[in-house]
């Protein structure tokens, strides 16, 4: 085992955690499903693409943004 690089030994290390797991298991399953969640379903309902609904092409879009990163507060 000592002859294996250190990638291997970490590969191997969670491989051999994961496969053992019975309750982990189901634990990951539900962190993947709520990232999921997180990620995909709420994206479209709360950031919306406020750019392609408001501006009709790339140099209007550029020019907002230019101005709204430049902007004095």
């Amino acid at each position: 085992m000592r002859d294996r690089n250190i990638l291997s030994r970490v590969f191997y290390f969670y491989y051999d955690g994961f496969k053992s797991m019975t309750l982990g298991k189901t634990l990951w399953l539900i962190i993947l499903i709520k990232v999921f969640i997180m990620f995909a379903v709420l994206k479209l309902f709360f950031f919306p693409n406020f750019l392609n609904s408001n501006f009709d092409n790339d140099k209007e879009r550029g020019n907002y943004v230019i101005e709204q990163l430049t902007k004095q507060p």
